[in-house]
């Protein structure tokens, strides 16, 4: 910068010098408090850290990092070109001081999750380009069996991977030993997070957001939620999802808040017991999450002589959050009996982050099933003015797919808007999601249907645990409405039903829906739809899994028709 003192004075980098930028500026200040604040809290491991013994655990394990990488990567940093460098380690400590060891590196971050076999996470390391990875203990076979992977495709590879175990817990340091560098901030608009996208239309794609999303844009949803360093946030999601990284880790990091990391398998019976001994404040889960909590609850804790703890803690939290898909009513209307508010909605998506959001004091006025109003800042609008896809340029939004610029380029209008591919309609300030256009509209007998409209309705039958609704092609009229559905244990049902029908279903939802929204298919299934990493119902996979083209040859596959409804309906009596 022509000027600026930087260009005439020596670099001032070392050992115990973090990068100038608001996130370790931030991180810093905290790590000077006294007395010492806790910022982790592992439940997997037991670990416990403050924000000095984290920030003194990063710029050893930034050392190890520096002293792995290839000739060429250290160039390509010092010349502050792209460096990405993968993170494989499930939410915890480890996982902290990683991703944050990257960041002060001056490289981007590429967090990856362990469930995955060497062969398909080789896919990851291979698309992000990554110099190294960073694993956790747990994760330390899968990180050497992809070393050996890279190396036997390049054996002049200088990608390495490198334990985060071994640089945590290290020497506490003095807060006067963490220096803030005097160069130059870096810049927000370079490369900081590479998220990679679900992939259900294709081989995932990585979505890079700058290095203000770790700061500037943690710094926004803090905001809009209220968080202080007075909170405690039970993280249970997986880390390497939008909703994981800038929803709960980033904005709670720079907060000063205590994150409490909970990686196994998801326990219902764990979490109840976690929230009956309070101390928390902030939740954050999906549709699935909430579901198999309430069938806890009904099945278990409703039975309990001390129920009435459990919901104590419940009501302890401030917030309960939920987003990455919809959450139907009957789910919702439970929760908010339990916590005594509503829990709240956000609708956004990897690349553009969260632009509707339920406000935090806002829950009592917003209506049943809205996501909320549009958030501060954000340019959005519907393809067909009230109604359409929903259309986004956002300040926290991503700034290409990684090395992909046609996918880049093909995801915008030509004014520049991001295509979300989900549909949207808008009453007054509210927004309210119809769903993906791919596969939550139907168009059936030359009418445009809701698949989540549809699914409401179903789940607020007394004997539907889950649902889910898709289009069959079909010569006649476009698409059939076509329903997955998950019974409820006879248990849970004051009147419990053994066999469902396609006509009984219609039956029960002739007062809810419209005849042409009614399902024409139906297949029943056992136990629980099967859901993505993040929860999701993927309905690409599903929909033609469930009800393939041959489906009037399974016996499994329900179809409907007049006559036979006609002959089931019950004779009116005389």
């Amino acid at each position: 910068m022509e000027g600026d003192r930087t260009a005439y004075v020596p670099k001032h980098a070392g050992r115990n010098i973090f990068p100038c930028h608001g996130l370790f500026n931030r991180l810093v200040r905290f790590a000077h408090q006294s007395p010492p604040r806790l910022c982790v809290r592992d439940d997997n491991t037991g670990h416990e850290a403050t924000h000095l013994q984290l920030m003194s655990d990063v710029l050893a394990l930034r050392q190890r990092i520096w002293s792995n990488l290839g000739q060429d990567v250290r160039q390509a940093l010092e010349w502050k070109q792209e460096v990405y460098i993968a993170v494989l380690a499930p939410g915890g400590y480890e996982y902290t001081v990683a991703m944050l060891a990257v960041l002060a590196l001056g490289a981007a971050v590429v967090p990856m999750t362990v469930a995955l076999p060497p062969e398909e996470a080789l896919y990851f390391v291979k698309k992000s380009r990554a110099a190294a990875i960073l694993v956790s203990s747990g994760a330390l076979r899968l990180g050497l069996a992809l070393e050996r992977l890279i190396r036997d495709q390049n054996p002049y590879s200088t990608f390495s991977c490198i334990p985060v175990g071994p640089s945590t817990f290290t020497r506490c340091l003095h807060p006067s030993e963490l220096i803030i560098s005097s160069d130059l901030f870096l810049s927000d608009n370079e490369p900081g997070v590479v998220i990679f996208t679900s992939g259900t239309t294709g081989p995932p794609k990585g979505a890079v957001m700058r290095r203000g999303y770790t700061f500037d844009g943690a710094l926004s949803v803090a905001d809009h939620y209220r968080i202080t360093q007075e909170d405690v946030l039970l993280h249970v999601l997986p880390v390497h999802h939008a909703t994981g990284l800038g929803i709960m880790f980033f904005p709670f990091l720079i907060s000063g808040a205590l994150i409490e990391y909970r990686s196994s398998g998801f326990s219902p019976e764990w979490t109840w017991e976690r929230w009956r001994k309070g101390g928390l404040t902030f939740f954050s889960g999906v549709p699935t999450i909430y579901m198999r909590m309430r069938r806890y609850y009904e099945q278990t804790l409703s039975k309990r002589p001390d129920v009435n703890r459990y919901i104590a803690g419940a009501r302890k939290l401030r917030a309960c959050l939920c987003g990455t898909s919809a959450l139907p009513k009957p789910i919702a209307d439970f929760w908010t009996d339990i916590l005594g508010k509503k829990i709240l909605l956000r609708y956004g998506a990897t690349e553009i982050g969260a632009v509707f959001k339920v406000e935090y004091d806002q829950w009592s006025i917003v209506p049943d099933g809205s996501v909320g109003t549009l958030f501060a800042g954000c340019d959005v609008k519907l393809s067909e003015g009230n109604e359409g896809e929903i259309l986004v340029k956002s300040p926290e939004m991503f700034s290409k797919y990684l090395f992909d610029p046609d996918a880049t380029s093909a995801a915008h209008t030509p004014e520049g808007y991001y295509k979300t591919g989900d549909i949207a309609r808008r009453e007054g300030e509210h927004y309210w999601i119809m769903g993906r256009a791919s596969v939550d509209i139907i168009k059936s007998g030359g009418y445009k249907i809701s698949a989540l409209d549809i699914e409401r309705e179903i789940m607020a039958l007394p004997y539907v645990a889950e649902v889910m609704v898709v289009g069959v092609p079909d010569e006649e009229f476009g698409e059939r409405v076509a329903g997955a559905i998950c019974l409820k244990d006879a248990a849970d049902m004051e009147d419990p039903l053994s066999k469902l029908t396609v006509d009984r279903l219609r039956q029960d939802l002739r007062s809810r829906l419209a005849g042409y929204k009614m399902p024409t298919m139906l297949r029943v299934i056992e136990g629980e739809l099967p859901k993505s990493g993040t929860g999701k119902v993927v309905k690409k996979v599903l929909g033609p899994q469930f009800f393939p083209s041959n489906y009037r040859t399974l016996a499994e596959v329900q179809v409907w028709s007049p006559r036979e409804e006609q002959s089931w309906k019950p004779k009116a009596k005389l």
